[in-house]
């Protein structure tokens, strides 16, 4: 299965941003979610969603960022609001899909920018 972002770009300070992750397949998986990573920085955990709906959001995002999958299309979304400059980043979709009964392989997609500017 190949993850494919979408939606990154420019936008002011307090806009906001919708980002797609395409799957190139239906596909099962355990979790799903968005890191993102700024210029020197570590690669960071921003939102999660569980197979079973459960969602998680790192505290910088919490209240601000909304993560959410249309299983008919096989595209996890994450809609970015009221964003801010430490916002600035890559961001990556990830996916833990399920390949058999006792496996799973983790994919990622290739990155989409955002930058927010004040």
């Amino acid at each position: 299965v190949q993850l494919v972002e979408s939606g990154g770009g420019l936008v002011q300070v307090g806009g906001s941003l919708r980002l797609s992750c395409a799957g190139s397949r239906t596909f099962s998986f355990k979790t799903m979610g968005w890191y993102r990573q700024a210029p020197g920085k570590q690669r960071e955990l921003v939102a999660t969603l569980t197979s079973g709906g459960s969602t998680d959001y790192a505290d910088s995002v919490r209240g601000r960022f909304t993560i959410s999958r249309d299983n008919a299309k096989n595209t996890l979304y994450l809609q970015m609001n009221s964003l801010k400059p430490e916002d600035t980043a890559v961001y990556f979709c990830t996916a833990r899909i399920v390949v058999s009964i006792e496996g799973s392989i983790d994919e990622w997609g290739q990155g989409t920018q955002v930058t927010v500017s004040s």
